[in-house]
């Protein structure tokens, strides 16, 4: 499961800065939202299979509040989801 949740994570921080790049440039200076309902669906359907798999995680692996605090954090920061994966061990 923690391969699943990777993948997840890595795929998350990907949808997260096409939103934040691309979608909120074409909206704001382009005046053209078509990005932002392409991207943003996909990266909220991630966000929340984050957040599942981290709490599954929580209970299966018995992280520390401190552990699982960091995890959560990290889905929040552009780029924090790519180093799940390197601070997390299997």
């Amino acid at each position: 499961m923690i391969n699943i949740f990777k993948i997840v994570s890595f795929l998350e921080g990907i949808s997260y800065i096409l939103l934040l790049g691309l979608g909120m440039y074409y909206k704001y200076f382009l005046d053209d939202p078509t990005y932002v309902k392409m991207f943003g669906m996909p990266h909220g359907v991630l966000f929340i299979a984050y957040i599942i798999l981290a709490i599954l995680l929580k209970y299966k692996l018995k992280w520390s509040g401190v552990t699982f605090g960091i995890v959560c954090l990290l889905s929040l920061l552009p780029f924090g989801t790519f180093f799940v994966g390197k601070y997390l061990k299997n």
